[in-house]
């Protein structure tokens, strides 16, 4: 079952069935029932699919659907006689409000067992209030630390937390610059200030602490600016080495295009987020090669499940997609373990559980294994770069597909 919002969605649900369209004022569900399903269960989707994120909430959407038909091909969830899946899937737009209204909805009419989203932090630590209240497992790649730094019992996070993200983006560029011959002394960070950006941003500024760097420049900037120019201007100024940019995809290009517009051709480092999907090479062209950025897991460490996205899809399976695939597998092992859908049964599991098995095995500890908070404690983080218009794993070198380039 899909939920979307408005015509984007409905030319993308009519590839495969007929569609009914609820309408309402805010991102108000359709439903998308598979017709020889009888009975099944329904798993709650909440994504930004319009506005600013849209093509983060698509590319996580995409991935998830992929899993869910994978699974109901191969004969649904066996435990509970081969029920299928149906994704019950609503627009977030990009707004927290709007994010916790629609949790709400499925939850109270269409009776969800659990929900999957919202990639965006703030969206997901909306969505996070009404799950726990209601006792239902929600599941996320979303990055900041608040989402299992509150002591919920619902929430669970396959990726490691933003400052745990920020302090690898750090300490693997300073391994990385070491490995070239640099001696990195002077970095800029320059980040968005959502929940993702400011959690980030303290684990670059704990890395740079501890390894004695000196900031020269630490700027917060509000999330969809309209005029990067200040910004760069003080980065020209700052003389940093390299910068650390954290930002979501609209933000990133503006910040990468002024740079190498006004010829400033330091290193720079993504926070991920609007770094690592094909949306930011298409974007900035050859300005992108050579781009580095920490992600939390890469498509060419799981090459069969990249290669069914990429036929599926038409483009490499970008992070957010595998690791909200990973999210639904997993729920439906945890499912398949407790025999039934009953939310505690299912919190249990999740909390008790190592994930060793299908896609979880994609991700960089090779398993998924949460914590009393929720939080999967296997996650590690990597670096990418651009290369000819793929992004490949160059760091650590254990797991590196490619040596990484360092210009300085």
């Amino acid at each position: 079952m899909t939920i979307g919002h408005g015509a984007a969605e409905i030319s993308r649900a009519t590839r495969r069935q007929a569609l009914r369209v609820l309408a309402g004022s805010i991102a108000a569900p359709f439903v998308l029932r598979s017709a020889e399903a009888a009975e099944a269960v329904n798993i709650g989707v909440v994504l930004p699919l319009s506005g600013a994120n849209a093509q983060f909430g698509v590319n996580s959407r995409n991935g998830i659907e992929l899993v869910a038909d994978q699974i109901n091909k191969a004969g649904g969830i066996k435990a509970l006689g081969g029920v299928k899946i149906e994704l019950v899937i609503a627009d977030a737009t990009s707004t927290p409000t709007t994010a916790a209204t629609v949790a709400q909805r499925l939850l109270t009419q269409n009776r969800v067992t659990a929900i999957l989203g919202a990639f965006v932090s703030s969206l997901t630590i909306a969505i996070s209030e009404v799950t726990e209240r209601r006792d239902v497992p929600l599941l996320t790649m979303s990055f900041a630390d608040q989402i299992t730094g509150r002591g919920f019992k619902n929430i669970f996070q396959v990726v490691a937390k933003a400052s745990v993200i920020g302090a690898a983006q750090f300490e693997n560029t300073l391994a990385l610059a070491h490995a070239a011959g640099t001696k990195l002394e002077r970095i800029a960070i320059m980040y968005e200030d959502t929940a993702y950006g400011t959690s980030q941003a303290v684990g670059l500024r704990n890395g740079a602490k501890k390894a004695g760097v000196q900031i020269v420049m630490d700027e917060a900037y509000p999330l969809g600016i309209t005029d990067v120019t200040p910004l760069i201007n003080k980065l020209r100024a700052s003389d940093a080495q390299a910068v650390f940019p954290v930002s979501y995809l609209n933000d990133s290009l503006q910040i990468i295009r002024v740079m190498r517009q006004q010829g400033i051709g330091i290193p720079a480092i993504g926070g991920a987020a609007g770094y690592v999907i094909p949306d930011f090479e298409k974007g900035l062209g050859e300005y992108a090669e050579g781009i580095l950025s920490i992600d939390t897991s890469n498509y060419d460490l799981a090459p069969d499940p990249a290669k069914a996205f990429r036929e599926r899809y038409g483009y490499f399976m970008v992070h957010e997609a595998f690791e909200h695939a990973v999210c639904l597998d997993v729920l439906v092992q945890a499912i398949e373990k407790a025999g039934k859908t009953d939310p505690a049964a299912l919190r249990e599991i999740l909390h008790g559980t190592r994930f060793d098995g299908g896609w979880a095995r994609g991700m960089t500890g090779g398993a998924v294994q949460f914590d009393e908070t929720g939080l999967n404690t296997l996650s590690v983080p990597l670096m990418v770069q651009w290369r000819n218009k793929e992004l490949v794993t160059v760091w650590p070198e254990n797991i590196a597909k490619a040596k990484p380039i360092w210009k300085a």
